[in-house]
């Protein structure tokens, strides 16, 4: 079954064609960044303008680069949410109408839903159930993955994502936007052991983040220490990212110790950052655990990983009608 993924809740829109869930025909994606940069952050509605501008062209090239004619589509799954409402709403309103055209089945599903599912595009996915860390710019969760369609939410942040921490870092640095990438390189020079931010593992019997504190912090080193702190940008970055490195993987571990599940994954967008994942693997190598993570062009937002959620919900016979709409936060329940 090929199933055309479309992906729009932010500032990316992307289209992709996956056969079975699993093998990616293709997988496009058209990044905003340059649009957003000059304002520090994402405008969401020059984001849902720019959607619009590029949805028609960006699945034609997702049909074209998978060697594909419409015909041969047999269902489409786009993003219903969290998300940008504008932006949702541009590739949602897409995905019905082409699949009305098309006369074909569709279905909306859950962004993080789709990131869950991203390890199933690699070539050795886990088997289920498995632990799941989901970071990204607005989400840092744990789950307990039953199967593609059911997830147990462990644990989530009570203030700021980890994502959104590293996009307020690098401003107070002065290294624009997007932030993680950028800490992440600059990180690279620094030494994390010269600063060392506070390590906020809350209850540690539980699974909910938090990384408020630790961004205050970094404010305080900077602002009390203005010399010094304009000559230790690598050390900073260095120092602040190893403390959010830390707690994610210690709270990932927790939770498959836990559980008693011997199989972790890490997805999202703050999943390809390097220190995560290295430490991720060291950590679960030393436990005895198996450790999964989608290639760093499936971490971030893409229509690939929609598309292979959502063909296991139209196999199992879940399509939407066309009276669906989008939402802004994911509703309280498990994925």
């Amino acid at each position: 079954m090929i199933i055309l993924g479309i992906e729009s809740s932010c500032d990316e829109t992307a289209a992709a064609l996956v056969k079975d869930g699993r093998e990616v025909l293709s997988s496009v994606v058209a990044s905003q960044v340059a649009v957003h940069h000059p304002y520090g952050g994402v405008v969401p509605e020059l984001a849902s303008r720019k959607h619009m501008e590029a949805i028609v062209t960006v699945v034609a090239r997702a049909m074209a680069q998978a060697g594909r004619e419409r015909h041969q589509i047999d269902g489409i799954a786009a993003t219903r949410g969290p998300g940008l409402i504008g932006s949702l709403l541009v590739g949602f309103s897409f995905a019905k109408a082409y699949a009305f055209a098309l006369q074909v089945p569709w279905v909306g599903v859950s962004h993080l839903e789709g990131h869950l599912n991203s390890v199933f595009l690699e070539p050795d996915p886990p088997a289920f159930p498995f632990i799941a860390l989901l970071v990204s710019g607005g989400h840092t969760s744990l789950y307990h993955v039953r199967d593609h369609t059911r997830a147990d939410l462990l644990g989530q942040t009570r203030d700021d994502a980890a994502g959104e921490a590293f996009d307020k870092v690098a401003k107070m640095l002065g290294l624009g936007y997007p932030g993680g990438a950028v800490v992440s390189a600059l990180a690279e020079a620094g030494d994390p052991e010269k600063i060392l931010f506070p390590r906020a593992f809350l209850d540690r019997d539980h699974f909910d983040f938090s990384f408020s504190g630790l961004k205050t912090a970094v404010n305080r080193y900077i602002q009390t220490h203005p010399e010094a702190a304009r000559g230790q940008a690598a050390d900073i970055a260095a120092g602040f990212q190893a403390a959010v490195v830390d707690v994610l993987v210690q709270k990932l571990i927790a939770a498959a110790e836990a559980t008693g599940c011997g199989r972790v994954a890490l997805v999202g967008g703050v999943a390809a950052n390097h220190r995560l994942r290295e430490e991720m693997r060291i950590a679960a190598r030393e436990r005895g655990l198996q450790a999964h993570l989608p290639s760093v062009a499936y971490c971030g937002d893409n229509a690939a990983m929609i598309a292979a959620a959502g063909y296991h919900h139209l196999k199992q016979g879940r399509a939407d009608d066309m009276g669906q709409d989008v939402y802004s936060r994911e509703p309280k329940r498990s994925v």
